[in-house]
């Protein structure tokens, strides 16, 4: 694959036949490889060829842990486990994910529970009860006239894993798309889009309803990357039993889908604007299944009633004002919205110095009309540009 970009270095290693891509800009180093195969074949080969990294990972995550709860990470890793009820789920409707993780796990040397927690993130979020972690920002674009159609987002999560943002190619397969994902190394995904025109944008609504035998977000997201039928993954998405509490922007083609699931409910949330963006931080705006000790940001409440001057609702309103400007949005507005410090306490892009608690690992934008490409930061926007990869099919 070329990257053509003046200000970037392209670092290239050869693992067996396949090339690490590394392209380097402002210091930070967004890691490409590419996968084939599914199930445990598959996450044997992420295993494998992130080795390192996932030791260093599954280290850091611990660390960070222990620091943060005051407890040794294995005892919390073990109390988590004595809650988390995902398998059977997991097994039942992505089986090839489940092996998939067994073959990270055994492909790095890892621990399997220790691969597994990477790939619960929001569950393990939810399990702590920690609404400081998670600030993504996320914003969806319809195609109006033959116009281009993008979701896009800036995935904001812990400061430890800044280093490691990794892009996978997953090689098409059978009747499974080629995929481009975002993740860190070990973990199956953080978003992604595939090259038949749908991606997933998602935010962590920790306020709704989460339930410990639902489908994990990871698994939700390579599930619906893996698809192209857009009766298919709506009707998944709507049916299936969630988790965690987490809005979905789904672009599929030339339209546009946010869904904020929680346990008991997937409430669609389409704004009533001309230009049919939609636009999301980390609270309920549409979905009332909300946790007793979270009725504050019960959106049925009074709008004077609502926390309006926290921060994902700062948030949500530097989207909104952007994203509402214009009638045709293009992907330079996007850039611009997704770098904004409108609030500079409540910041939509998040540099480290300025998250006590996370940063922006990441920005991407997906074009899901034409011919389908990635754009994407290594860390936040405002400190690198963006990198155009293609589908290679």
């Amino acid at each position: 694959m070329l990257i053509r970009k003046t200000s970037l270095v392209l670092i290239v290693l050869f693992i067996g036949s396949a090339p690490l891509i590394y392209s380097q800009s402002a210091g930070r180093t967004l890691n490409q490889i590419t996968l084939s195969g599914r199930g445990y074949k598959l996450g044997l080969q992420h295993g494998q060829k992130l080795k390192k990294e996932i030791g260093e990972i599954v280290s850091l995550w611990k660390k960070s842990t222990s620091r943060a709860l005051r407890k040794d990470a294995d005892l919390v890793l073990e109390e988590f486990f004595a809650y988390a009820d995902f398998t059977n789920t997991i097994r039942e409707l992505t089986p090839e994910l489940y092996e998939e993780v067994r073959g990270i796990a055994d492909g790095s040397g890892q621990a399997f529970n220790d691969i597994f927690v990477l790939n619960l993130l929001d569950e393990f979020w939810v399990f702590i009860e920690n609404p400081e972690n998670h600030h993504c920002s996320d914003v969806g674009v319809p195609s109006i006239n033959g116009s281009p159609s993008y979701i896009a987002q800036n995935m904001d999560i812990e400061t430890y894993t800044d280093g490691y943002q990794t892009l996978i190619r997953l090689e098409a397969e059978g009747d499974s798309p080629e995929q481009l994902i975002l993740t860190h190394p070990g973990l199956i995904a953080l978003n992604g889009m595939n090259a038949k025109g749908v991606g997933v944008c998602v935010n962590t609504i920790m306020q709704l309803n989460a339930s410990a035998s639902g489908l994990p977000v990871a698994f939700m997201i390579r599930k619906i990357i893996g698809s192209t039928e857009k009766d298919e993954i709506l009707s998944f998405v709507k049916n299936s039993p969630h988790a965690s509490g987490q809005n979905y922007i789904i672009g599929i083609r030339g339209e546009v889908f946010d869904y904020e699931a929680s346990a008991n409910k997937v409430v669609r949330f389409k704004p009533d604007n001309e230009n049919g963006t939609v636009y999301h931080t980390n609270h309920p705006i549409v979905n009332d299944d909300i946790k007793p000790r979270h009725e504050r940001f019960d959106p049925n409440q009074p709008e004077n009633r609502l926390p309006k001057g926290s921060n994902s609702y700062v948030r949500l309103d530097a989207l909104q004002k952007r994203m509402n400007s214009t009638p045709l949005v293009s992907d330079e507005l996007i850039k611009q919205t997704l770098r904004s410090k409108d609030d500079p306490n409540h910041p939509v892009c998040v540099n480290r110095r300025e998250g006590r608690f996370g940063f922006t690992f990441a920005s991407v934008i997906m074009t899901l009309t034409g011919q389908p490409y990635l754009q994407i930061t290594a860390g936040p926007g405002d400190e690198s540009e963006y990198i155009r990869v293609v589908f290679e099919n």
